[in-house]
């Protein structure tokens, strides 16, 4: 367990050395209103064995509930193999490999993960990752500002139709950086891209178009006539996917008649449990032309002077993310472990094996949509083919938030309430369905819902 060997007078003695009073001193710059009150739930001081023991009794609070959640974070089964080998040592606790003298093995795993994700999204190039779907989608935008110089609006169109989570840390990233995110509506009816209000930005100066697939109620948008409407207004197309999708789907890099520009998403479906909220990672990739433009650490492939492969870090100097000012992105990092935990599941699966879950998802899906079809008090929204989600329409007197509270009380959790973000679906759950469900578990959740409608 981490602790902080410094007594008072150590560090008394730092802070003199360094002419401050205190440690507060040095971040005097946040403001006062965004520094935390004291953490009220958690004693001042706590030994060792009892601080294990509090965050053990914290942990099983969550339990282990039948879970029919998705909105962005999935339940797959994660093969053992996986976490026992990426929590391996040599994989756990190193450090980030700027000499690659020593750091050939890691180097090594970001580029497998790299390769297997270009081939997966139909890209030329990917990088380390970045934190997570949400964030990278920021980066994405960011990145085609910078490459689209032929733009100076600065307009990108996102479709109300992804999800809100992402949009709203989308602009909390680029809105002091004089970007323009214009939200283009979906049909209330179908649930899909509504292509004439996309069709109203016609011959405007549109930088980028974001184009999600499947888009946040699981269906398929028409990416390819997205993809050439943007491309014909001269702005760059920035694929939103699950990456587990693609198994199945077109490839954003085959969308249309010339492809993606640049392809973004959440990580965690690769081998990444849920853990109580978290870690993730966002994947970012792109055509060749646009690789300077890119945020975050990429390996390549060289040989040395004996004509030996090795592995290193290529395109962009460390200096490009530590000076502030200069970066192409102040979210540099990669989440390197999630990446060794996605590349070792990917291997383990194939193209076959995640072929497999993606199509058992699908499957799943329908079977749950067909059984709540004759379930009174609710009906189902948007008829159509889709992946992982679908929306259910609750009677005008029924909550949302009061069915997935009393399906919480039978250990349940009944999917996502999203009434608040689109009230024009009236009360309204997003229901996710992966290849972890049996048909007992379909049937448990049918009956539980019964009950509490």
């Amino acid at each position: 367990m981490p602790f902080i060997p410094h007594t008072e007078e150590e560090i008394q003695e730092m802070l003199d050395t360094i002419g401050v009073e205190s440690i507060n001193q040095l971040f005097d710059e946040i403001p006062t209103e965004l520094i935390s009150s004291k953490l009220n739930e958690i004693p001042d001081r706590m030994s060792e064995m009892e601080v294990t023991r509090h965050i053990k009794q914290l942990a099983q609070k969550d339990g282990t509930p039948m879970c029919f959640a998705g909105a962005g974070a999935y339940e797959h089964h994660i093969p053992a193999a996986v976490w026992q080998v990426t929590t391996r040592g040599e994989f756990y606790t190193a450090y980030t490999p700027y000499q690659p003298e020593v750091a050939q093995g890691t180097l090594q795993v970001i580029y497998e993960y790299q390769s297997m994700m270009a081939h997966l999204t139909g890209m030329d190039v990917s990088n380390a990752s970045l934190y997570d779907g949400s964030s990278g989608l920021a980066e994405a935008i960011l990145m085609a500002v910078r490459a689209n110089r032929k733009s100076k609006g600065k307009n990108i169109l996102i479709p109300k139709n992804i999800n809100p989570v992402y949009t709203q840390v989308v602009c909390n990233i680029v809105k002091n950086q004089e970007i323009n995110i214009i939200e283009v509506e979906f049909d209330a009816q179908t649930g899909l891209v509504n292509h004439d209000h996309l069709k109203s930005f016609a011959d405007q100066d549109i930088t980028a178009v974001v184009v999600p697939q499947p888009n946040f109620f699981g269906l398929y948008e028409d990416v390819h006539a997205m993809t050439n409407w943007a491309h014909e207004q001269n702005a760059l197309v920035i694929g939103l996917v699950n990456p587990m999708s693609l198994s199945l789907l077109s490839a954003p890099g085959n969308w249309g008649d010339k492809g993606a520009d640049i392809c973004c998403g959440e990580g965690q479906s690769l081998g990444v449990p849920l853990s109580s909220g978290g870690p993730y990672y966002g994947f970012l990739t792109c055509k060749e032309p646009f690789v300077r433009n890119m945020p975050g650490r990429i390996v390549g492939m060289t040989t040395d002077l004996d004509g030996n492969e090795g592995f290193v870090l290529t395109y962009q100097a460390r200096e490009q993310h530590i000076r502030r000012a200069k970066a192409t992105s102040n979210i540099c990092t990669n989440q390197g472990l999630m990446v060794t935990a996605s590349t070792i599941y990917m291997s383990l699966l194939g193209s076959t094996g995640l072929r497999n879950v993606a199509a058992t998802c699908i499957s799943n899906t329908e079977k749950l949509k067909q059984k709540l079809g004759s379930v009174k008090g609710l009906k189902l929204l948007f008829d159509d083919a889709g992946f992982h989600e679908f929306v259910i329409q609750l009677d005008a007197e029924t909550l949302a938030a009061d069915v997935i509270e009393k399906m919480a009380a039978k250990n349940i959790v009944a999917g996502v309430d999203i009434s608040t973000h689109y009230p024009e679906l009236g009360q309204a759950i997003l229901l996710c369905v992966t290849e972890t469900k049996t048909g007992e578990d379909l049937d448990h959740f049918v009956n539980s819902l019964k009950a509490c409608l």
